[in-house]
């Protein structure tokens, strides 16, 4: 089973990363523009399909997307 951290870096790299940029776990994402409101919006789909959880609106903040490390904490949340 993957790393949900190494799943989650995979995944905005492969959508949302230009040919280059190196990533982090701690990498910033919203605040450095990489993901945008609509991509955390397919970002929050993503994981909750990948991870069959529901995140609340009012828990999907730019703050609770704004690195891997952070995402991951979100949805450990969420999972049981």
């Amino acid at each position: 089973m993957e790393d949900m951290k190494d799943v989650i870096l995979k995944y905005v790299i492969e959508e949302y990363a230009d040919e280059g940029d190196e990533l982090t776990y701690a990498s910033p994402l919203i605040s450095s523009g990489l993901v945008d409101s609509f991509s955390m919006v397919s970002l929050k789909r993503f994981l909750e399909v990948k991870y069959k959880i529901s995140i609340p609106d009012e828990d999907a903040s730019p703050e609770a997307f704004d690195s891997v490390d952070k995402i991951a904490a979100l949805v450990l949340r969420f999972t049981s």
